[in-house]
């Protein structure tokens, strides 16, 4: 126990929501989140009790966090999308399985766009000209957004990349995924048939 004896239970002391770990970091920002990480360490060894360093994941059945962000036409927001069905899908140029990802949602933006599904791929990456190299390379006429402060990655719990949400059209959470293998293809791409599904019935 720490600063004395007290009638109660020790409450744990609130920390600021970590850094995403190295998995998630670009390599420039890996230091500084092993840092961070150092830190929050020496606390923990000091009886502090902490909060957890990577937050659940939001669960299926709860209303996706709003976000409006920016687009190269404008901004985008989750409110004007509904009755939509929703791919939110949080990247960075740096991120490996990325490049695989990008070509399987212009696929599904093509097959499935007319029957209600709306990709937004959100860039994280701190600097445009990244972003904007990953995609002169990888074709994507579905919406991409940027949100280089990471504001949207933290309201929806983001602990790699790339990090993808599917959010029904009534609003509301059905899948989160991370990561992305080929292997991954087919059982994501029924998840979306199933939203459709839902939406039209």
């Amino acid at each position: 126990m720490i600063g004395g004896s007290t009638d109660g239970p020790a409450m744990p002391r609130r920390l600021p929501v970590p850094l995403l770990p190295d998995h998630a970091l670009p390599p420039h920002a890996r230091t500084v989140g092993r840092r961070r990480v150092l830190q929050l360490g020496a606390l923990a060894a000091a009886g502090i009790a902490l909060r957890p360093l990577l937050v659940d994941a939001l669960p299926a059945g709860e209303a996706a966090p709003e976000l409006a962000l920016r687009t190269d036409a404008g901004t985008v927001s989750l409110a004007g999308l509904r009755g939509r069905v929703v791919w939110l899908d949080f990247w960075a140029s740096w991120c490996g399985p990325c490049r695989q990802s990008f070509p399987w949602m212009e696929a599904m933006h093509q097959r499935h766009g007319a029957q209600g599904l709306q990709v937004i791929a959100v860039n994280l990456d701190a600097k445009p000209d990244a972003a904007r190299r990953f995609l002169a390379e990888h074709r994507a006429s579905f919406t991409v957004a940027f949100d280089p402060a990471g504001d949207s990655a933290r309201r929806y719990a983001v602990r790699a990349m790339p990090t993808s949400v599917l959010i029904g059209a009534d609003g509301r959470i059905r899948t989160v995924h991370a990561g992305f293998r080929d292997d991954d293809r087919a059982p994501l791409e029924a998840a979306l048939r199933e939203a459709l599904s839902a939406r039209a019935a």
